[in-house]
């Protein structure tokens, strides 16, 4: 396997360093590299790229804007990111916006292999479990296991803080996962899942009832959010003369 990367940092020497980095690790291949955020921001909206190294102290738009930029986009796959930073407090932060991993400069070759063979793994489940089932099911990380959910099961899922609420047809508790709305949008199959607002995700087989503005999942009914509401009206007006 190879993951597409680009490297972001305004310092050259850093620039340099991590870019070697890159080339002589052989899963990894570089695609492109950056002295500025909004360059990079630019070429990934035009490019599938998988992994981004990426510094957050940078003028303009600083890496830590970039992540929540590409993170609060619609219906394109962002890549993975691993921050690289000379400021630890920066790491908690980082995690927030759902970053693989965070490098603490001045970082060696091992420490970035380290980081780098996470990404690889990450990857690799990935791809794993999409050729598997991907009408099927997935594996959410509950406390400290993976549980196997049946993508049919799935009523909802409800963004909450750092977590996602997965509500599940016949349990009265949802499964509380570490992980992204984001993230979970792009796991879940177009055809049978839908984002309907910043914070729900909701099953297409599930609804009860709908309205050009509402729609009724029979455990709560949700207003459509306004950046959603296009996408939405497409949907019903199949059903809706």
């Amino acid at each position: 396997m190879k993951i597409k990367c680009v490297v972001v940092d305004d310092e050259p020497l850093a620039l340099d360093m991590v870019c070697k980095f890159v080339e002589k690790t052989g899963f990894l291949q570089l695609e492109a590299r950056f002295d500025s955020a909004l360059e990079a921001l630019a070429y990934i909206n035009s490019h599938e790229i998988g992994l981004m190294f990426l510094d957050i102290q940078m003028p303009d738009l600083t890496g830590m804007e970039l992540a929540r930029v590409l993170e609060g986009r619609k219906g394109k796959p962002s890549p993975k990111l691993i921050f690289t930073t000379a400021y630890n407090q920066f790491a908690i932060e980082g995690y927030k916006v759902d970053a693989l991993d965070y490098l603490l400069k001045p970082f060696s070759y091992e420490e970035f292999l380290t980081a780098s063979q996470k990404a690889l793994r990450y990857f690799e489940n990935n791809s794993r479990q999409t050729s598997s089932a991907p009408d099927d099911y997935i594996f959410l990380k509950v406390e400290y296991q993976l549980v196997k959910v049946l993508l049919k099961d799935i009523v909802l899922v409800e963004g909450y803080k750092d977590y996602v609420k997965v509500h599940l047809s016949g349990k009265n508790s949802p499964l509380l996962s570490l992980t992204t709305l984001k993230a979970m949008e792009e796991m879940l199959p177009e055809k049978h899942f839908m984002r309907v607002h910043r914070s729900y995700i909701i099953s297409l087989d599930h609804i009860q009832s709908i309205s050009k503005s509402t729609v009724n999942m029979g455990i709560v009914t949700i207003t459509v959010g306004e950046g959603y509401k296009d996408n939405f009206l497409q949907f019903i007006n199949k059903w809706i003369q």
